[in-house]
This record gives C-alpha cells, structure tokens and sequence, in this order.
C-alpha cells in the first residue's frame, strides 16, 4: 500500500487535500467554540454548539490524523529529520494535553478565566501545528 502512495500521481495530493480539510474542519469548530465562550454569537445555546462543534472537529481531527500517517508512511526517514516536522508533533501533542486537561476539569460548564486562557492556548497550538505543517516542505 505504502509503495503504491508513493509510485501514485494523484495519491499524494489527494492525501495533502484531505489532510487541510480535516485542520480546517477541526480548526474552523475550535475558533467557532471559543468566539462563543468569549461572548460572541451569545444567542446561541452553548451546550448544543458545543456538542456540534467538538463533533466536527473529532472528525476533522480523525481525517487529519488518517491522512497524515498516510502521508508520514511514505517518508518516515526524512520527517523524522525535520525539524518543523518535529516541533509540530510537540505543539500537537501539547494540545492533546491542552484539550484533555481542558475537558477533564468541565471547563465548558465552567467558562472561567482559566477556561478561557485554556481556549486561547488550544487555538494558538493549532496554528503553530498548521504553521509548522506549512513550513515541512522549506526546511
């Protein structure tokens, strides 16, 4: 399977396509989630957005996670080298913690002031993890 992604035209760019829809679908639900928990969009109950949003963006995350360990298979040697490769499985892995920790305190019912900086630092490990994504390909 591994030597058939690599000797594919089309495999490749198809996994890249699926890799930024499943960030985009996961990033795009956080930034809905936190604006919500800040304030914006008020009217609108936080407890079932928030069940959509966290749904989507599993699902986002699952996709992004499939097409990336596809992606990684066909040249584990040379990721494993990179250094933008490497800082973004740390920034992933902080945010895993993040989202854990996050969850594990109830700080959705909660919304305080660390519920709030735990939001901000989720949103700004992922762009760090899609940042660095971007820059595997220049170093």
């Amino acid at each position: 399977m591994f030597a058939s992604l690599q000797a594919s035209v089309w495999a490749y760019p198809v996994l890249e396509v699926l890799h930024l829809l499943g960030v985009a679908l996961l990033l795009g639900n956080l930034v809905l989630l936190e604006l919500r928990a800040f304030g914006w969009g008020a009217v609108l109950p936080l407890a079932p957005l928030a069940r959509l949003s966290l749904m989507v963006a599993m699902a986002g995350f699952g996709l992004a996670a499939v097409s990336g360990l596809l992606m990684f298979s066909t040249q584990p040697s040379e990721l494993l080298a990179n250094r933008a490769f490497t800082l973004k499985m740390l920034l992933l892995s902080l945010a895993a913690c993040n989202a854990g920790w996050f969850h594990g305190r109830g700080s959705l019912q909660r919304l305080d002031t660390l519920a709030r900086a735990q939001l901000l630092v989720s949103t700004l490990l992922w762009l760090g993890v899609l940042t660095c994504g971007r820059w595997i390909a220049y170093l």
